[in-house]
């Protein structure tokens, strides 16, 4: 799930500025927001929507599912969260593999120290 970004925080875009870019109208976006669970647009006091880069990379995902795949909303939402579900296991190993390494280097440190 993207995270929420205020304005302020990075590099933002406006609701009309991304359509443009991916090429299809505003509310096509707000629907898509809907839909899909791993896109929330970052919102002023105001509720203005505003889409950081990594939001358009999801949304110009989901418009390559739908439009280049032809897969259905449910479709192209299950195959998105099936990346997710791959992803978190991945995020898990690297963890422990990282953890693994830390532990071999401080035993590699244990023996060159001993005489």
């Amino acid at each position: 799930m993207l995270k929420s970004v205020t304005p302020a925080a990075e590099k933002r875009l406006r609701i009309g500025q991304v359509a443009r870019q991916l090429g299809v109208e505003p509310y096509v976006v707000r629907f898509w927001e809907e839909e899909f669970p791993q896109l929330t647009a970052a919102r002023t006091s105001k509720g203005q929507r505003y889409y950081t880069d990594e939001h358009v990379r999801v949304l110009e995902q989901i418009k390559h599912l739908l439009y280049v795949e032809k897969l259905t909303i449910k479709g192209a939402r299950q195959k998105m969260e099936g990346a997710e579900a791959v992803r978190a296991p991945m995020d898990e190993i690297r963890r422990e593999m990282e953890k693994i390494c830390r532990e071999l280097e401080e035993i590699r440190r244990m023996l060159l120290k001993k005489p």
